[in-house]
C-alpha cells in the first residue's frame, strides 16, 4: 500500500502544475461554460484516471527508462516517431509555460517583476538535475500533500460561506473566455483537457512506473492518483465557481480566492502554489531530457540544461495566454497518443497480467536468497528463476537483476531484517560500486557471478570500467 499511494502522490504531484493549482486552466476549460462546465470537469477527470491507470502498468511491464521504448514496442514504426515528437513537444511546451506560471505567481502575490519568479524557478530545475529519478519522485511525493491540504481547506471556508445568488455567479463565469479551438463546446473542451494531461504526464508517467517491477501494484497506484487528481480537479471547480465575482481577471484565481481570505493565508499559499509549479516543471523538462539522451545518458544533464534555459527565454510570452493557445493545440496531438496506448493495453492486458504473476514469483525467490536468515536458492529454484526470466518480456540478467535491487531496497528499508544495502553495493543504485544490471542482450542468468556477488557485494560480471 505504502508503494502504492507513494506512486499515486507522484501523478497528482505531476498532474497539479501551474495552471491546475493557479485555477487558470479550471476558469479557461471549464468555468466558462458555467454549469455544464462542471459536468466537463467530471467527464475529464474520469478519463484521466483510466488513462492514467494503463499506462502506468504498461510503464512498468516494459520497465521504460524513457517514453520511445513503449512507443516503439505498442505501435508501428511511423506512428511511434509521431509519438515521441509530439510528446517531447508538449513537455517542452509545457515546461516553459510552468516557467511562465512562476514568474506570474511571484508578480501577483509580491509584485516582483516577471523573470525574478522565472529566475528563481531555473535555479531549482538546475539542481533538480543532479537528482536521479528514485530521488526525484520522492521530492515530488513530499510536496504534493501541501497543496491538497491547502484545497481542502478552501474547499471547507467556501462551503461554509456559501453564496445565494448561483444564477448571477453563472452568468458570470461564462463571461471568461473558452480555452482556444474548443469551439465553444463543454464536452470537447472536456476531452481536449483530458487528453492535454495525457500528452503532458504521459512521458514521465512511463519512467515513473519504468522504475517498479510490479505492474498490477504500479497500475493501482496510477488508477488511484488519477482518482485522487479527478477529485481535487472537482474541487478546486466548486473553490473557483463560488468565489468567480472575487476572482474574474486574474492571472493565478487560486491564489486570489486564498488572498481574499487574508494575506498572510494568500502568502503561504502563493508558495505551495511556487512548489506545485516547481513539480511539474521539473517532471517535465526530467523526462525531456532522459528521451533527448536515450542513446547517451552520460549527454543528460547537458541536454537538461540546454532545454531548461531555452524554456526560461520562451516563458517571456506571458502565462495566461500560453495557456490559452498552447494547452488546446497540445489537447489535441494528444487525442492520437490516448487511442494508441489505450489499445495496447487493451490488447496487452493477457500478457501484463502474466507477466506480474512472474514477477511477483521472482520477488519471492529473490528475497529467499536475499534475506539474512534464509538460505540460499536451491537447484530447482534457480532454473524455475531460469524458466520464468526466459518466458519474460524483458531480457533475462536484467530482469533478474532488477527484481533483487527492488527487494533488496525493500528489505533495506524493514527494520525487522538485519538486512543492509552496504553489504550488497551491486544492488544499491546509490552506491560507487553500483554498475547496474549486467549487459546480457538476451544471456541467460550467469549464477557463478551472482554467487560471488551475494558472498563480496560486488558484482564479478561487471567490467570495472563500466561502472
Amino acid at each position: 500500500m505504502k508503494k502504492t499511494l507513494k506512486v499515486a502522490m507522484a501523478l497528482v504531484g505531476l498532474t497539479v502544475g501551474a495552471g491546475f493549482a493557479s485555477g487558470q486552466e479550471v476558469i479557461q476549460y471549464f468555468l466558462s461554460f458555467g454549469y455544464w462546465g462542471i459536468v466537463g470537469a467530471a467527464v475529464a477527470g474520469a478519463a484521466i484516471a483510466i488513462f492514467s491507470a494503463f499506462v502506468y502498468q504498461l510503464g512498468s511491464y516494459y520497465l521504460a527508462d524513457n517514453h520511445s521504448v513503449v512507443f516503439e514496442s505498442v505501435s508501428r514504426p511511423l506512428l511511434a516517431k509521431y509519438m515521441d515528437y509530439t510528446t517531447m513537444f508538449t513537455l517542452f511546451c509545457i515546461g516553459f509555460v510552468m516557467v511562465a506560471g512562476a514568474g506570474s505567481n511571484m508578480e501577483q502575490q509580491f509584485g516582483f517583476p516577471t523573470w525574478i519568479g522565472s529566475a528563481i524557478m531555473v535555479g531549482l530545475l538546475v539542481l533538480s538535475g543532479f537528482l536521479d529519478v528514485d530521488k526525484l519522485t520522492n521530492v515530488i511525493s513530499l510536496i504534493t500533500p501541501l497543496l491538497v491540504v491547502c484545497i481542502i481547506g478552501a474547499f471547507i471556508i467556501t462551503m461554509m460561506n456559501m453564496p445565494d445568488n448561483l444564477g448571477e455567479l453563472n452568468e458570470l463565469a461564462q463571461t471568461n473566455q473558452h480555452a482556444s479551438g474548443t469551439f465553444g463546446n463543454w464536452f470537447i473542451t472536456a476531452m481536449n483537457y483530458a487528453t492535454l494531461v495525457m500528452i503532458m504526464d504521459c512521458s514521465m508517467m512511463l519512467v515513473f512506473a519504468g522504475s517498479h517491477m510490479n505492474p498490477a501494484q504500479t497500475g493501482k497506484g496510477g488508477l488511484l492518483g488519477g482518482i485522487i487528481f479527478a477529485v481535487l480537479l472537482m474541487i478546486l471547480v466548486f473553490i473557483l465557481f463560488f468565489n468567480m465575482e472575487h476572482v474574474m481577471g486574474a492571472d493565478l484565481p487560486l491564489l486570489k480566492v486564498f488572498d481574499t481570505m487574508h494575506p498572510v493565508i494568500g502568502t503561504g499559499v502563493s508558495i505551495v502554489i511556487y512548489l506545485m509549479i516547481y513539480n511539474t516543471a521539473v517532471g517535465l523538462f526530467y523526462a525531456l531530457g532522459r528521451r533527448l539522451s536515450h542513446d547517451k545518458p552520460e549527454k543528460f544533464r547537458p541536454y537538461y540544461f540546454i532545454v531548461v534555459a531555452i524554456g526560461f527565454a520562451l516563458s517571456f510570452i506571458g502565462f495566461a495566454d500560453l495557456v490559452g493557445w498552447v494547452y488546446p493545440l497540445l489537447g489535441y496531438l494528444g487525442l492520437i497518443l490516448g487511442i494508441v496506448m489505450a489499445v495496447a493495453w487493451f490488447r496487452d492486458r493477457k500478457k501484463i497480467q502474466d507477466e506480474t504473476g512472474r514477477r511477483e514469483r521472482l520477488a519471492e525467490l529473490a528475497e529467499t536468497q536475499l534475506h539474512p536468515e534464509s538460505d540460499n536458492l536451491s537447484a530447482d529454484e534457480r532454473n524455475e528463476v531460469d524458466n520464468l526470466t526466459k518466458d519474460s518480456n524483458i531480457e533475462d540478467q536484467n530482469l533478474w537483476h532488477s527484481v533483487q535491487e527492488e527487494v533488496a531496497a525493500d528489505l533495506d528499508a524493514d527494520d525487522s531484517n538485519e538486512f543492509s544495502l552496504k553489504d550488497v553495493p551491486a544492488l544499491d543504485p546509490d552506491s560507487d560500486s553500483y554498475g547496474g544490471a549486467p549487459e546480457s542482450k538476451g544471456d541467460s542468468i550467469d549464477w557463478k557471478s551472482y554467487e560471488e556477488m551475494y558472498k563480496t557485494g560486488e558484482f564479478p560480471a561487471i567490467k570495472p570500467e563500466k561502472k
